[in-house]
């Protein structure tokens, strides 16, 4: 059990950060201080908005612009967050210990 807890969070671990770099790096193209047009940093933001937009595609459908600013990378950072401490409360809580 302690193996299934450990990859789920590692899993959503690498899924928050991938949601903060796709961010951070989306912004720094917004603002033309990256280039796209380097081959490396097309595939880095390519590889991310293919991971990131189908996690991104519902929240969105949900929770339209605000100002002209996009929420779902922010909804999903708290979704993700919430979705660790459920799986941490509920394995220690399953083996009689607080946390």
């Amino acid at each position: 059990m302690n193996a299934i807890v450990w990859l789920a969070l590692t899993i959503l671990n690498i899924m928050w950060w991938m949601v903060i770099v796709q961010f951070i790096l989306s912004w720094l193209i917004a603002f033309n201080i990256i280039n796209t047009s380097q081959p490396l940093i097309y595939s880095v933001v390519d590889f991310l908005n293919k991971v990131t937009e189908p996690l991104y595609r519902p929240i969105r459908r949900h929770i339209p612009l605000v100002g002209g600013f996009d929420l779902s990378p922010l909804v999903l950072i708290l979704a993700i967050g919430f979705t660790q401490r459920i799986i941490i409360s509920l394995y220690y809580s399953s083996h009689g210990l607080f946390y």
